[in-house]
């Protein structure tokens, strides 16, 4: 079955628009990927200053392969997300991040009609 990875983003309240806007032009970025199943950007509305982006995968290896290329590459600067052309690159909007793995053991969508 599938895995998940979790990424818990610590983002203080002044900074919270600033992680949605550089999420919102990530848009597609990832879809493409090989093995690449969901995204979700999680909020928090109460009791956390803690984003949660949620990731699915096919596999560890389709992941792991995103982290090595395409991921990686955005993050230095040399992607779409990296804000182009040599440009210094912003200030992370997070101040702290954890990762979280899970494997898919039991899963349930809505019954249809």
């Amino acid at each position: 079955m599938s895995i998940v990875k979790i990424n818990a983003l610590t983002v203080p309240a002044e900074q919270r628009e600033v992680l949605e806007q550089r999420f919102a032009s990530r848009a597609g970025s990832v879809e493409g990927s090989d093995g690449f199943e969901w995204f979700e950007l999680l909020r928090p509305v109460e009791g956390t200053d803690q984003y949660l982006v949620y990731t699915r995968w096919r596999s560890e290896e389709d992941f792991q392969a995103w982290m090595e290329g395409p991921m990686k590459a955005a993050h230095q600067g040399g992607g779409a997300a990296g804000g182009g052309g040599g440009a210094e690159r912003p200030k992370p909007a997070a101040t702290g991040s954890s990762v979280w793995s899970f494997e898919v053991v039991q899963q349930a969508a809505p019954k249809r009609a």
